[in-house]
């Protein structure tokens, strides 16, 4: 995972072979130029993250053993085992329990509309779409609008702290991991009993990972894959808590490529906007080239 660490290595034993031999010289030289390869993507200076070196520790454990020899094959058999019907059906089932924490959050956050939305699918889904397993609500028009306590927590103004790369549980801050213990207080998620609870827990967790699947080649190709997992989780945070308004602020093609397909991929948002109006950019000619080609059909 590692890419300075494999790029070095591979370097000095190409250098070896080549050279017959090295001299100490050369070694020391690439060692040192290792170290300064791993100095510079091991950057602490984002203020959000100055747990960093243990955080990325954490994320290597996480990436490295848990994802590669856990995680990933049980959702590969889970993926070709389960059918897209049954898959569809569970899911629906987990996003139900949520839709009372949904009501509530968008009532404390002043969105009345939107609550009362969350109400009436629950109640929709709960009784003609049989416990959940159908998503009549969103048929009928009444679509979801998703509402965590941690986002609830921002709108009233507190900061999420510090960027944390959790065991097991993945990326997170203090303001999210707070907001979703709350939300595991509210009806009717507090009544479910330890089995059950676990596996609606097991499910979302199975489905993230599966959207996953498509985008681990972007992942593995990054410079730094940790610090592509934490900007792409900011924004992300940020994107969910201004209800999508973040996206009216200017972002660099650079950032798009990074982080637009592993946020979708996070919270199933679309992004496709934000890379139609940077094409429209790259096509659309500017004043200046316009000034250019007028100016070079009165010379002719």
């Amino acid at each position: 995972m590692d890419l300075s660490k494999s790029l070095a290595t591979g370097f000095i034993i190409a250098a070896s072979i080549l050279g017959g031999c090295a001299t100490n010289d050369a070694q020391s030289q690439a060692q040192s130029q290792e170290a300064k390869t791993n100095a510079a993507v091991v950057d602490t200076s984002d203020p959000r993250d100055p747990l960093e070196p243990v955080n990325r520790e954490i994320w290597d454990f996480n990436w490295d053993v848990l994802d590669a020899y856990i995680l990933r094959p049980i959702t590969v058999t889970y993926v070709t085992v389960m059918p897209q019907p049954a898959r569809t059906g569970l899911v629906n089932i987990t996003d139900n329990l949520q839709e009372p924490a949904n009501f509530l959050n968008n009532m404390f956050q002043g969105k009345v509309d939107d609550g009362l939305d969350s109400l009436a699918r629950f109640l929709i889904n709960t009784t003609v779409g049989l416990v959940g397993t159908f998503d009549v609500a969103s048929k009928i028009g009444i679509e979801r609008k998703r509402e965590q306590f941690g986002e609830t927590l921002a709108v009233w103004g507190l900061d999420t702290g510090p960027f944390l790369m959790l065991p097991f549980l993945g990326p997170s801050d203090p303001r999210s991991f707070t907001g979703d213990y709350v939300d595991g207080f509210a009806f009717p998620m507090s009544l479910l009993e330890g089995s059950v609870n676990l596996a609606r827990i097991g499910i979302s967790v199975l489905e993230t990972r599966a959207q996953l699947l498509d985008q681990e080649a972007q992942l593995e190709q990054s410079v730094d894959d940790y610090a592509f997992v934490k900007n792409a989780y900011f924004e992300n945070l940020e994107f969910r808590v201004t209800d999508g308004k973040s996206g009216d602020k200017a972002i660099d093609d650079e950032q798009l490529d990074d982080f637009a397909d592993f946020e979708a991929m996070l919270e199933g948002n679309d992004f496709d906007s934000y890379e139609e109006t940077s094409e429209e950019a790259v096509d659309e000619p500017t004043d200046s080239e316009d000034a250019s080609s007028d100016d070079s059909e009165k010379a002719k």
